[in-house]
């Protein structure tokens, strides 16, 4: 009897990690794709991660938001004067957020202020950006 449902345990832990290990590995290409997308192509950190008083990343706060140190050449009615904080994307649904990558038009139905570019990713490559900017931690409040 107790080798009927050590069986029984057995099978349901191996069938359990065979099916959620089977999801993982798609899963985590999907982030693996967004945070190349994000830290090589995209340039987010640029704008998105605050520096230090040498001008270098601070690691600890990547993507947290940040002040923007550069101006734009002639005045512009539209500026954004901080990039805020994308890591975890606070305030948006996902379906938001892609469609801002896929159109440039936020869920308030503006676009982007300069100097965020208008992006126009297709649908795989915004909802691998949207999984991996949600595989972030929150920024503490």
């Amino acid at each position: 009897m107790k080798l009927a449902a050590c069986a029984a345990v057995f099978t349901i832990i191996v069938v359990t990690a065979t099916l959620s290990s089977s999801a993982a590995p798609a899963q985590s290409a999907k982030v693996a794709r967004g945070k190349y997308l994000v830290e090589g192509l995209g340039m987010c950190g640029d704008c998105h991660t605050p520096r230090n008083e040498k001008g270098e990343p601070i690691p600890a706060k990547t993507l947290r938001g940040a002040v923007l140190s550069f101006k734009p050449i002639m005045p512009m009615l539209v500026w954004a004067e901080k990039a805020p904080n994308i890591a975890g994307l606070p305030g948006w649904t996902d379906e938001q957020a892609v469609k801002f990558l896929m159109t440039g038009i936020a869920y308030n139905e503006l676009p982007g202020r300069p100097p965020m570019p208008q992006y126009r990713f297709n649908l795989q490559d915004a909802e691998a950006v949207v999984a991996y900017l949600r595989s972030l931690a929150p920024a503490d409040k």
